[in-house]
């Protein structure tokens, strides 16, 4: 008999005494849905005229009441029970933390802590948002307390910290006693104040800077740490953020995947975990519901599929404890930023060389009555000595020195490095590539080699089965095949896989979940086959399974039929490799037959021809076993069919790969396909072509089998390794290491990972990626798209460009400013720039330089020139040439002014000292332009798209009007007349037909050192 429940819900009553039930009322219920049935079928009579034949089935109507405490009861036929906390709640905490095996026995094991806790293997918990909230209330949310981020008050602090400004505070602090005491009040106090805002301008705007790139970087941290995990709730898989998990939460786990929180085992087989991140013992642990159920989180799957019931989570699993206990994140310098630091050493250092001669120079003069004032006479009267002068002489000059240092130190090519990297970073994740490690960003740019897998990366991902065979036939239809067959085949297809279908109800088509060979597969066998996944597991017990990994590239399970009792073991995976293992067929009537030599050719030309047709080959094999075994048999198994996949390349795909090859990075395709698959898709990409006569398409085991000698004399000229295992993608980076090259390399599985952490970038996929191989990677490809990887290089050039073009920048104002102040110091005894002027140029070419020209987004011509080398020199020919010529132009035009300025233009030595700075700054407003382009001509291109560069350049030219007009007495100014800005301008705006005239001038592409080097060993 069939049985069919209807649950009626009592209506609430005010009344809580459990003997006021009122079962009058409830009959009446009872009788209204009765009648509603009788309706019914006299409705299908008459619409029909068929008598409907009388059943033995039979209606039970089950009266329950509503209580107070739940209004949503009614759906708890559908999904389990509501959930409410329970006195001994927290006992479930420390589960599995502290191994409390006795309370797990005493619970009734993994069913019956999943009871208590109202959830279930097959159908999780409710999941609807007042369920999820009552148990985030109840446990807490799957989050740690991460440490509070620096405010910006710290920001300002850490850039007060630099040593030579503290000095400038203090001399700043002597300047502001002297000048009251010598003028008063009133007149006394400007310039010590003068310099003390200056100093609190620099540091506010790099402390604005800072700010906001540490905000940046948290975001993205936050963002890499978001790891979508596979749930069941309300008996429907589905993907929900680590941080949403809760306790009572159904987690799939399967090969390659972290443990999301702690948990115990409901059911799997062959699950192995590795725990060398919480015990440092690097044996797999094998997961059962008998000896070892318990699963912590952060632990990583490594073999075997299966579920487990969260337990814990957030804080109050040990991993939990662990993160929360980390009180300060430490971000490890990039290679680039190591040496930045010791460019900046190097030029700090020749900046106190010549502060120390400029001190030298004026202390001398000054002492000796050569510096004179405006009137001509000597500053210092040898007549009338006292310390007061003395003293504020000394920390005048000294204040003077120590600003030429803080000018000379590029304090700001750090924060270009942090800028560009964090805009990058922040441009990255919106073109689907989520850089983990601040180098990797940088090391794209100097890749030469991306190692890379074809599904997914190359191809759409999105299988589809296109041909179907049974033995040497290929049948029209499912109709045409032995029902036997069929049967076979959905039991092949539906039980031994790690995929699943969910079938709501029978208007509704089929939900199905899984990788995308396994979806397509499914997809075929319910859509073709006829196959009922939930009749198949209700059939059939699962005895034994064995996952699928790369190594074996198929995988197993063994079955009994519940009916009949028989055992049989299923194989399916590589078509040649299961085939290899077959010694008998079926054909489309259902008849065994014996696999002879004839016929097996027959079936790999079967297989050869799928290859060549771009088609992956799925081979399905079983065997009649006379009972359970402790491994599944796999030999002498019986060929079943073939399924011939189809998975598209991407479109963009092949400008993708030209443009690689046209910027010098070679594109080597690693794959566990069929060499004939993977040979067809490669052209079909353009990996490979004919006019490359020296490309390699290679099989795994031909590599193996050579020498490390052998493979080096090769490793350059492979295009596409067809039936890798994971080893040999290692082994491939390692020896194309050695060759020299910087080796990218895309991953997804587990298997990836010693891969992945051998490159010099590791990219993993972030839609088919497991876990272990995104904590892997430097890298994480969002879409699983190789035209994100070629826009990753194309960032990671932009990067390193960015930090030449400030490099250039910088530099030309630290030559000229450096000997514009020691020439006029020893030849006059003054410096035509004075302490404010000194720090808001330092301002300007710093923070305000880094911010305009390390914000450049890249563009096509980037991929047009070769990899950049893993030890390119930061400062090129080409830039020495362009920031000297325009260094030159400056010193020789300042230095004009210095001496002639006040003879040509007619102006006092205020005007003449307010023209020389004014003329300074717009020349560095002017050379931003020619330093966004080291060796092109064109220095305007592209510059409208750069908002970021024309808002810096506008601030500037506002801030230095309003410097030179407004504040006259903060800055030392003097207002200027229209011609003399005319005048400034004119000399500025020199810059940039000297910046295009120069680029002319060919320089080597070697440094001088390799010449001088080159040049001494050939002597």
């Amino acid at each position: 008999m069939e049985c069919a429940d209807v649950w009626i819900a009592a209506g609430r009553r005010s009344v809580t005494s459990s003997s006021s039930w009122q079962p009058a009322r409830q009959w009446r219920k009872a009788l209204n849905v009765i009648r509603t049935c009788h309706r019914l079928a006299r409705l299908g009579i008459l619409s029909t005229g068929v008598v409907l034949p009388r059943s033995t089935s039979y209606v039970a109507i089950k009266i329950h009441h509503d209580s107070d405490s739940d209004a949503a009861d009614d759906a708890d036929a559908s999904y389990g029970a509501a959930f409410s906390v329970a006195a001994d709640d927290d006992s479930f905490k420390a589960l599995v933390k502290d191994k409390r095996d006795d309370c797990f026995r005493r619970l009734g094991g993994g069913a019956g802590v999943a009871a208590a806790l109202a959830s279930g293997a097959e159908r999780g918990i409710r999941g609807d948002d007042a369920d999820v909230r009552r148990r985030r209330e109840a446990f807490g949310a799957n989050t740690y307390p991460k440490p509070k981020p620096k405010s910006f008050l710290a920001h300002v602090w850490d850039a007060l910290g630099d040593v030579f400004l503290i000095v400038l505070l203090v001399c700043a602090a002597v300047s502001l006693g002297f000048g009251i005491k010598e003028h008063g009040l009133k007149d006394g106090w400007y310039d010590g104040v003068s310099i003390f805002l200056a100093v609190f301008l620099v540091a506010a705007v790099s402390a604005v800077s800072n700010h906001g790139q540490a905000k940046r970087f948290d975001k993205l941290a936050s963002e890499s740490g978001n790891i979508a995990v596979t749930v069941v709730r309300a008996a429907r898989r589905q993907e929900v953020s680590i941080f949403e998990i809760v306790v009572g939460d159904v987690v799939v786990l399967k090969i390659g995947d972290s443990v999301p929180a702690d948990g115990v085992f409901l059911e799997g087989h062959g699950l192995q975990v590795d725990e060398s991140s919480m015990t440092g013992e690097p044996h797999p642990v094998e997961i059962d519901a008998e000896k070892m159920p318990f699963l912590t989180a952060g632990v990583k799957i490594i073999d075997g599929y299966g579920r487990m019931l969260v337990t814990a989570v957030g804080t109050d699993t040990l991993w939990g404890e662990m993160m929360s206990s980390i009180t300060k994140e430490t971000t490890q310098p990039t290679p680039l930023q190591e040496r930045l630091e010791r460019l900046t050493s190097s030029i700090g250092k020749i900046g106190v060389a010549v502060a120390v001669l400029v001190f030298t120079v004026l202390t001398a003069r000054h002492f000796t009555g050569s510096t004179k004032d405006d009137q001509g006479k000597p500053l210092f009267d040898k007549a009338h000595v006292t310390f007061d002068k003395v003293f504020s002489a000394l920390v005048g000059i000294f204040q003077q020195a120590v600003t030429i240092i803080v000018v000379a130190i590029p304090e700001g090519l750090p924060l270009a490095v942090t800028l560009t990297l964090a805009f990058s970073m922040k441009r990255m994740v919106k073109e689907n590539a989520l850089v983990r490690r601040l180098s990797a960003c940088e090391t794209m740019g100097s890749v030469t080699a991306i190692c890379t897998d074809k599904t997914g990366t190359l191809t759409l991902n999105q299988m589809k089965v296109t041909e179907f065979w049974v033995g040497t036939e290929q049948p029209r239809a499912a109709t045409a095949v032995s029902g036997s067959v069929v049967s076979l085949l959905c039991q092949g297809a539906g039980i031994n896989t790690t995929g699943s279908v969910y079938k709501s109800d029978n208007v509704s088509p089929p939900e199905i979940s899984g990788s995308p060979t396994e979806k397509a597969l499914l997809s075929w066998a319910v859509a073709d086959l006829g196959m009922d996944a939930d009749a198949l597991k209700r059939s059939f017990k699962v005895l034994h399974v064995e996952a699928f990994n790369s190594d074996k590239k198929r995988s197993g399970v063994m079955i009994r039929d519940n009916a009949s009792g028989s055992v049989i073991a299923h194989w399916k995976g590589a078509a040649e490799m299961v085939l290899a293992n077959c010694s008998m067929y079926v054909d489309t009537d259902g008849a065994v037959r014996e696999l002879g030599v004839e016929q097996r050719k027959n079936l790999e030309k079967v297989i050869n021809d799928m290859a060549v047709g771009s088609l992956r080959c799925i081979a399905f094999a079983y065997k009649q076993l006379h009972s359970e075994q402790a491994k599944i048999d796999d030999e002498g198994l019986t060929l079943l069919g073939f399924v011939g996949l189809k998975d598209p390349c991407r479109p963009e795909v092949k400008a993708a790969i030209e443009a690689c090859t046209k910027a010098g990075v070679a594109v080597k395709m690693v794959t566990g396909d069929n060499i004939l698959t993977a040979r067809a898709i490669a052209k079909e990409c353009g990996i490979i072509s004919s006019n490359d006569p020296n490309g390699i398409v290679i099989e795994g085991h031909e590599f193996r089998a050579m020498s490390p000698e052998q493979q080096l004399e090769i490793v350059d000229n492979i295009r596409v390794m067809a039936r890798s295992l994971p080893m040999d993608k290692l082994v491939l980076v390692q020896r194309l290491k050695q060759k020299g090259h910087v080796v990218a390399v895309t991953g997804d599985g587990t298997n990836d990972a010693p891969a992945l952490k051998e490159a010099d970038v590791g990219l993993s996929m972030g839609v088919q990626g497991t876990e272990v191989a995104k904590e892997s990677s430097d890298i994480i490809i969002l879409n699983d798209n190789f035209d994100t990887v070629v826009t990753a290089t194309r960032w990671g050039r932009c990067v390193f460009n960015n930090i030449q073009k400030f490099i250039q920048f910088q530099l030309t104002v630290n030559v000229a400013a450096l000997v514009i102040n020691f020439v006029s110091a020893i030849t006059t005894g003054k410096m035509p720039l004075t302490t404010v002027q000194l720090l808001w140029v330092n301002l300007i070419m710093d923070t305000m330089g880094a911010l305009a020209l390390a914000t450049d987004t890249p563009t096509k011509s980037l991929m047009d020139r070769p990899p950049i080398g893993r030890t390119a020199p930061l400062i090129s020919n080409a830039m020495w040439r362009n920031l000297m010529a325009q260094a030159l132009f400056q010193i020789a035009v300042l230095l004009a002014l210095q001496y002639r300025g006040r003879d040509v233009f007619g102006t006092d030595e205020k005007a003449n000292g307010t023209m020389i700075f004014n003329a300074f700054v717009l020349c560095q407003v002017f050379n931003e332009f020619n330093a966004r382009e080291i060796e092109k001509k064109n220095v305007f291109a592209g510059v409208l798209k750069n908002r970021m560069f024309l808002a810096i350049i506008a601030v500037t030219l506002a801030l230095q009007v309003l410097m030179v007009e407004v504040l006259t007495r903060f800055a030392g100014t003097k207002r200027l007349g229209l011609g003399q800005w005319g005048v400034c301008l004119a000399i500025a705006a020199v810059s940039w037909p000297i910046g295009w005239a120069v680029k002319f001038i060919p320089v080597p592409h070697r440094t001088l050192h390799q010449i001088f080097t080159r040049q001494k060993s050939s002597s």
